[in-house]
């Protein structure tokens, strides 16, 4: 082995053995402040500059798991609160009151970007109680809304994060080889959470709120990051949904996942099926996506 590649970035012998030595000479630093001064030694950053130490953390766990590097125990064990999700009863009782309406007594919508604590802690609660999936919090990059009625009632959150690494069906119909992917990947989203709240049944809502966050998203993604974003991706559990609300925002299924996980080696392990629904930002996404 000469080099590997973890999170779409090469490490040689060399870049492992400086980790390594790093350890050694600083015994007493936290995962914490080792990932602060690896990202800084290697420049790691975005392209708003702000320093990529979570991404470095991130990568040395990966490290840690396949036995390449050695890190310091956890000095904080997380809460049993959020080892394990709290059982689903009891919410509904307490939820507000149903919104059933026609979309166009909601109007004017707002989509709020989440940048305050409590606009986040408020998304992480809801995907927490009522996301099928939970929610752990977002990794790296990452832009939240919050969507709102006329008169200020909560009705949806979306996440918008870091692209899947490798899909087939989306690279081939992007069409870039591996090397291109390496370099643009950062220049496509994942919709990672999407959450109509259990109460609010609004016919056409869900692809009228996909729509107002897709006008916006590349431009909210570059005002935070530096960069803006060409591509949206999300995948849709096919025992669930249909993808209705997708397609009647302009979105295109361009496949279907395997039915395994990158960590099933051996391939063992089935999750479900999911439909690969994409959205271009731009009519020459193709063009930005492949030139670098």
């Amino acid at each position: 082995m000469t080099t590997i590649c973890v999170q779409g970035r090469e490490l040689s012998l060399a870049d492992l053995e400086g980790i390594r030595q790093l350890r050694r000479d600083h015994r007493e630093w936290s995962r914490y402040r080792l990932s602060i001064e690896l990202a800084h030694r290697w420049n790691w950053r975005n392209d708003a500059g702000q320093l990529k130490d979570m991404a470095a953390r991130t990568l040395l766990l990966k490290l840690q798991t396949h036995g390449l590097v050695e890190l310091p125990a956890p000095r904080q064990r997380p809460s049993p609160r959020r080892c394990a999700r709290a059982p689903h009863t009891g919410w509904l009782d307490l939820a507000p009151p149903p919104i059933e309406c026609a979309l166009a007594s909601l109007q004017p919508l707002r989509l709020e970007r989440v940048d305050t604590l409590g606009q986040r802690r408020q998304v992480h609660q809801w995907l927490e109680q009522y996301h099928y999936r939970g929610y752990s919090g977002a990794v790296g990059e990452n832009v939240q809304y919050l969507a709102q009625d006329v008169c200020g009632r909560g009705l949806a959150v979306m996440v918008f994060g870091a692209a899947a690494w490798k899909v087939a069906a989306r690279d081939q119909f992007i069409g870039w080889p591996v090397v291109q992917r390496r370099a643009a990947l950062r220049l496509i989203v994942n919709q990672q959470r999407f959450l109509i709240l259990p109460w609010v049944r609004v016919r056409h809502l869900a692809s009228h709120l996909l729509a107002l966050a897709l006008q916006r998203l590349s431009g909210d993604w570059r005002r935070r990051y530096g960069h803006p974003v060409w591509l949206v991706e999300t995948f849709v559990e096919e025992d669930r949904f249909a993808g209705t609300s997708y397609q009647a925002a302009g979105w295109q299924c361009v496949g279907q996942t395997t039915g395994r996980t990158r960590q099933d080696r051996d391939r063992t392990l089935e999750v479900p099926l999911k439909s690969i629904w994409v959205k271009p930002l731009h009519p020459r996404f193709r063009e930005h996506l492949c030139r670098l």
